[in-house]
């Protein structure tokens, strides 16, 4: 028996709105992960089933290696397909946000939803959520949005229409926003969880090949560029950071997703507390950043100081308007204004 997250009220309100919809909009954040595009195509896959009418918009393109889930080819991408998202848009009865706090993190998508007469749902595991929702689902305790989406199935007693692919979904999303269940995933629910959607027929092992083991050779020499020539390293904080400039990711013919868990590899030297990526955005004057960090040192509280930013615990990210050059500055201050707590003590 699971832990009770889902409130019975908002579980009655849910189904409800689930059982009187007829055409929903999905939404989920910029630079969708594993988890926005897990959650989002295993809600549609569990509407459809329902008789419902069911698009996914996302805001931008999202990477490669998630593109084998069921229907994640119809996925709508704005920046891509407004004139036909606006449409969509405009007929929902029912909108569905998943794995994003503030709609701000859905950009251009923010003006639609708040404009949209349709009821409005937030599923989510990040902190403080804003409160455009007539239904508000937050559990930052949840290791994933797709964690917490199952427990919304179970709540309304809707596990027997969870298909094959949405179960697929719901592992593939958890299992990226743990790194593998590596981290944020002691939780004896998240194995009974899995063990549910065993039973409903995954291949966890061929989901985490599709996640993890499908990179191109570009993406491996990217990676060995990285840790070889950007690295930095500073061995009496034990902290790491690397930026990766437009040219040189142009360089190894980079696609969406290849710099996705770079930041993690410099946490396995030992003793290391704290990694920052700097990524250049390929096409506009922004610089993206990643965070992670072990134990008691927050990466959260980092990324909302110096980087725009926010996430988890010890996983966040956020940006910096203007050149690789001036993040980097940026990225240097806020590494040593957390020189004590980053000291042995």
């Amino acid at each position: 028996m699971l832990k009770r997250k889902i409130n019975p009220q908002d579980a009655t309100k849910i189904k409800k709105y689930f059982d009187e919809c007829k055409n929903v909009v999905v939404f989920t954040h910029t630079s969708p992960d594993g988890d926005a595009i897990g959650s989002s195509l295993a809600l549609k896959e569990y509407l459809q089933r329902k008789g419902k009418n069911v698009s996914v918009i996302v805001p931008n393109v999202f990477p490669d290696f998630l593109k084998w889930m069921n229907e994640s080819d119809k996925i709508v991408l704005y920046d891509r397909q407004r004139a036909f998202a606006n449409n969509l848009i405009n007929m929902a009865d029912l909108v569905c946000c998943l794995d994003f706090n503030m709609l701000s993190r859905i950009d251009e998508l923010e003006a639609c939803v708040r404009r949209s007469a349709a009821r409005k749902i937030l599923i989510d595991h990040h902190l403080g959520p804003d409160h455009f929702a007539d239904i508000i689902i937050s559990c930052p305790e949840c290791s994933s949005t797709c964690e917490l989406l199952f427990r919304v199935f179970e709540a309304i007693g809707g596990l027997s229409n969870l298909s094959l692919h949405g179960a697929e979904d719901l592992y593939a999303g958890m299992c990226t926003d743990t790194g593998g269940f590596t981290y944020n995933s002691n939780d004896p629910d998240i194995f009974m969880i899995i063990a549910e959607l065993l039973r409903k027929g995954i291949d966890k092992d061929i989901i985490y090949r599709r996640l993890f083991n499908t990179y191109t050779l570009d993406r491996y020499r990217l990676m060995g560029y990285i840790l070889h020539e950007k690295l930095v390293q500073i061995q009496d904080l034990h902290a790491s950071y690397f930026c990766v400039s437009r040219e040189e990711l142009k360089r190894f013919n980079f696609l969406k997703g290849d710099m996705e868990g770079v930041v993690n590899m410099p946490l396995a030297i030992r003793g290391q507390k704290l990694s920052i990526s700097l990524r250049e955005d390929t096409e506009k004057p922004v610089v993206w950043i990643s965070v992670r960090s072990y134990d008691d040192f927050s990466a959260r509280e980092l990324a909302e100081r110096f980087f725009n930013g926010g996430g988890h615990f010890n996983a966040a990210g956020g940006h910096i308007d203007g050149t690789i050059e001036e993040a980097e500055e940026v990225c240097k201050k806020a590494i040593e204004a957390y020189r004590e707590q980053l000291m042995d003590k």
